[in-house]
């Protein structure tokens, strides 16, 4: 399982995350205040040295403004390593 830190499918993900975040006009700080963590959790996971669960991409996507099932398509469109 460690290797999903290294897939392509774990970097779409981190890279959906940092776009909608962007398209949300909200910063890193702001988006942990949401999740009611540290910045610093929100910067590991988009620069891809911790992984997701369901639930904290739930919990993402509240805080974020955007459908988890428009990143769990977009995936589920990427061949696994």
């Amino acid at each position: 399982m460690s290797r999903t830190l290294r897939s392509s499918r774990h970097q779409a993900l981190k890279d959906f995350l940092v776009e909608r975040r962007k398209q949300a006009g909200l910063t890193q700080a702001e988006v942990a205040k949401k999740l009611r963590r540290y910045q610093s959790f929100v910067a590991t996971v988009e620069g891809g040295q911790r992984k997701v669960d369901v639930v904290e991409l739930l919990a993402f996507a509240e805080a974020i403004g955007f459908d988890p099932r428009e990143a769990i398509k977009r995936l589920s469109a990427i061949k696994p390593d």
